[in-house]
């Protein structure tokens, strides 16, 4: 009997979710972001560069207090991340460096290490 009341309700579910609705919500930088983030650009309006960012390959400034340098690759940044839920940052770190500890509420935030001692 649970059987049925559980794909009911995954049914349920699935037909209110925003993300199933529309493929992709490229941001319009032209118009201000509100809680959920940047508006839709129109669809004919989209671009290849829209979904390209070349920022992360440059290092940020690590001559500050805490040595270290954030490169963000939000929305505002990066157009194409708009709505997906994602954010994307190159943190660099000096000899010494640190993180100051921060939250992220309702997010993740995933660390990758390529070089370090």
């Amino acid at each position: 009997m649970p059987l049925p009341y559980l794909f009911i309700f995954s049914l349920l579910a699935a037909a209110t979710s925003d993300a199933l609705v529309q493929d992709f919500c490229v941001a319009d930088l032209s118009l201000h972001a509100g809680a959920a983030g940047y508006p839709c650009k129109k669809s004919s309006s989209v671009t290849e560069d829209d979904f390209f960012y070349q920022g992360l390959a440059t290092p940020g400034s690590t001559k500050n207090i805490i040595g270290a340098g954030v490169t963000p690759a939000f929305d505002a940044q990066f157009p194409g991340v708009n709505g997906l839920g994602v954010s994307i940052a190159r943190v660099d770190l000096a000899v010494g460096g640190v993180v100051p500890l921060h939250s992220h509420p309702a997010a993740t935030e995933l660390v990758l290490v390529i070089e370090g001692r």
